[in-house]
């Protein structure tokens, strides 16, 4: 064992465990180059440091047409998830206050939200996190370059500065992890001008008023979410259906819950131009595509959530031969992550076929890292990840949507137990329950395997992840039902429902 610690192997103490990790490097000045700094790059490259490799970050945000820009962890962290969320537990907070009062507390005067000390507040938040990421970046020690990197070859790649400084470095691997940006309709004139997108709206130093969200995608709906939340006259323009790729009868009840919260829609819209007048005001066409009939109206802003495109253009990947997506722009990746180009990999945002996650492209990371490290040979499962829409009324997903089940087993291969049930906060202040709604598809032969569950209510992304768990371990309806309650809870419902849709019975739960 003495001499296999000589040479090109060395001992390292991690997590008080010696690992026997090999040097890799070579000839080459990194055993691995990350290009791209999100949550999934930065995983990766910090796994791979510490199982002994010697890796570099390049990361650089290109301002957006606004000329919004942030810092270190990707969209997730700056323009996503957690800006996101921060602004829908404001809209939650309002909510509450007016409950407060059903429940006997006093409140006096009126009650009023101020957006820039929220978004001042989220955003230290934020710049935390960036401060956070570039100390752990430090400590494990990863190079980190704040560079626009892109490729000369599948060993090479070439860091560009703000300043136009050119830095090369070589590298045994190269993990492409550089995520996505919105996407900007091309033929509405006034749309870049007048406009703004996800990458834009959290880092508004005021109010964005009175705000149009073209789209209905969840960015789209969450977004207009947390807008009607804090008190914006919000209008969300939908061109056919809302959450697509999502369970539809799921879809339905969040944009009916959005309504009666007082979120506007203008569905089968179609923006046809954005004009600025003399007031400061955006005009906004758009034409009714059922009626061809021609409206308009006036915002304050204009947010564009239509889809996201992939970094893929700046990173000369055509030149390399890798292998894209004519239609998506993304890299084809196999099961390991691995491009049509040896030794170079993609995974994340950027994937073709890969699931627009922060937790699927951190795990995804973290087993590439091992993997390239010769620690473990396990591949990532991308199958039956849970997912939330953090909508005015929450939405929490795992598994096959009902119209995918049928798809792939048939209307008569499948059995839908669902309930409508009305959380008991939701009583005494006297809030209407109309859409919290859960269901559970499974096979209809044999043990009756859980195919997919959905369930819109409260805290709907804490009781997901819950039941994700059951997905990995091939969960029936039977082990459902074996499943204790806790009681009262909401989540508890998915333990007791028994009403099957083909049954035509009212699934109104009623009493405990």
């Amino acid at each position: 064992m003495a001499a296999l610690c000589r040479g090109r192997y060395r001992w390292k103490r991690i997590n008080c465990f010696h690992v026997l990790t090999r040097n890799l490097t070579g000839k080459y000045d990194f055993d691995l180059v990350v290009v791209g700094g999100g949550s999934g790059g930065l995983a990766c490259s910090k796994e791979a440091a510490q199982l002994g490799l010697k890796v570099a970050v390049l990361d650089y945000v290109e301002p957006s047409a606004k000329g919004t820009k942030w810092g270190l962890g990707g969209t997730c962290v700056n323009v996503g998830c957690i800006p996101k969320k921060l602004m829908h537990q404001a809209a939650l907070l309002g909510t509450a206050v007016k409950d407060a009062k059903k429940y006997g507390w006093q409140i006096s005067g009126p009650v009023c939200h101020d957006w820039v000390t929220m978004a001042e507040a989220v955003q230290n938040h934020v710049r935390s996190l960036n401060w956070g990421h570039r100390v752990q970046l430090q400590d494990k020690k990863v190079k980190y370059l704040n560079m626009n990197g892109s490729l000369l070859d599948q060993h090479t790649v070439k860091g560009l500065s703000k300043a136009g400084k050119e830095t090369i470095l070589t590298a045994r691997n190269i993990v492409v992890t550089t995520g996505g940006r919105p996407r900007y309709p091309t033929n509405i004139p006034g749309a870049v001008e007048h406009g703004l997108t996800s990458d834009d709206i959290f880092w508004l130093k005021k109010s964005p008023g009175k705000t149009l969200v073209v789209g209905a995608s969840y960015v789209a709906l969450e977004c207009a979410g947390f807008l009607t939340g804090v008190g914006m006259d919000t209008t969300v323009m939908v061109r056919s259906i809302a959450l697509r790729g999502f369970d539809q009868q799921m879809a339905g009840l969040v944009t009916d819950y959005m309504e009666a919260y007082g979120t506007k829609f203008a569905w089968r819209s179609v923006p046809k131009r954005v004009d600025k007048l003399s007031s400061g005001a955006l005009q906004v066409t758009w034409v009714d595509s059922l009626t061809g009939n021609e409206q308009k109206d006036t915002f304050d802003s204009v947010l564009w959530a239509v889809g996201r495109a992939p970094e893929t253009k700046a990173l000369g990947l055509d030149k390399l031969g890798v292998q894209l997506n004519k239609q998506t722009g993304k890299i084809v990746v196999g099961a390991d992550e691995s491009s049509s180009v040896p030794n170079i990999y993609a995974f994340g945002d950027i994937g073709e076929d890969r699931p627009e996650l922060t937790p699927t492209a951190i795990k995804a990371g973290k087993l590439l890292a091992r993997r390239l490290a010769g620690h473990s040979t396990e591949l990532m499962n991308y199958d039956n990840v849970a997912t939330t829409v953090f909508t005015p009324l929450e939405y929490g997903c795992v598994g096959l949507s009902e119209e995918e089940a049928e798809m792939r087993h048939g209307k008569d291969g499948i059995e839908v137990y669902h309930a409508f049930y009305k959380p008991l906060e939701f009583t005494v202040a006297e809030r209407d329950a109309s859409q919290c709604y859960l269901k559970v598809v499974c096979e209809r032969a044999g043990d009756q395997k859980i195919l997919g569950l959905h369930f819109t209510g409260p805290n709907a992304g804490e009781v997901t992840q819950g039941f994700a768990l059951g997905f990995q371990c091939g969960a029936t309806y039977s082990h459902l039902l074996q499943t204790v309650g806790i009681h009262p809870t909401c989540a508890e419902e998915l333990t007791k429902v028994h009403i099957t849709k083909r049954s035509g019975l009212d699934a109104m739960v009623t009493g405990c």
